[in-house]
């Protein structure tokens, strides 16, 4: 596989994971988040707003690698 072709999975697989991650994280949050007063409200959505990181990053490093 030649960079070019590991850089365009890697493009394409962020933007479907993101997309995926997002409706998630807004479904629970609507479900468990919705009703909690304010300060646990605002800590589901900020654990919810990092926790994506970690696959992104390796995806990343995943992309950046030498052949």
């Amino acid at each position: 596989m030649t960079l070019r072709q590991r850089k365009f999975i890697g493009m394409v697989a962020i933007v479907a994971f993101l997309i995926v991650y997002c409706l998630i994280a807004m479904a629970v949050g609507g479900m468990v988040a919705v009703g909690l007063p304010l300060p646990l409200e605002i800590g589901f959505f900020v654990i919810a707003g990092i926790a994506w990181l970690p696959v992104v990053m390796f995806l990343i490093r995943w992309m950046s690698r030498p052949i």
